[in-house]
């Protein structure tokens, strides 16, 4: 593995869910910049080490769950779905007791669970679109179905693996 290239791990949603995001992303986000599909970053940040990988699998020895998404949020220069679920967080605060000396200053911050589908447009943009997008929400579920591994190249993101719960 490149040592230079550091790891960021995400959340795997259910099919259905992941393509619901992929669209409003694709149809949101300004193409010059949208080279991933949207996703749920846990970590941004680990050393490409092997190890690393092996004890993120370890992770995924568990069940799937359901996560809320409870609404859509502006975040200045763009719009996230907000996911509200304890399990969740509780999965990511034993991740960062266990990976604690390879935690950079941000992912040992308190975990803000949230699938962007809109950044980097103007403010104004981004208040459009949540005017829009915000009246017609409804809360809805999506399912936690495992964890990816990716290789960050300094925009893009290559796929590594995937490991799904139980």
């Amino acid at each position: 593995m490149e040592k230079d290239a550091p790891l960021i791990v995400t959340l795997k949603i259910d099919h259905t869910s992941q393509n619901y995001f992929d669209l409003l992303r694709d149809q949101y986000f300004p193409k010059h910049v949208n080279y991933l599909k949207a996703h749920l970053t846990l970590f941004h940040k680990f050393p490409a080490l092997k190890s690393i990988l092996q004890d993120i699998i370890l992770f995924s020895n568990r069940q799937s769950f359901d996560m809320p998404v409870s609404g859509i949020k502006n975040i200045g220069n763009g719009n996230a779905f907000v996911i509200a679920s304890p399990e969740l967080q509780k999965l990511h605060r034993s991740m960062q007791a266990y990976f604690s000396t390879y935690l950079t200053a941000q992912d040992r911050n308190k975990l803000w669970p949230h699938i962007t589908i809109q950044n980097k447009v103007t403010a104004y943009k981004a208040l459009v679109t949540h005017t829009l997008l915000d009246p017609k929400f409804v809360p809805f579920t999506i399912r936690a179905q495992g964890l990816s591994v990716w290789k960050y190249l300094n925009g893009p993101w290559e796929h590594m693996s995937d490991h799904l719960f139980t």
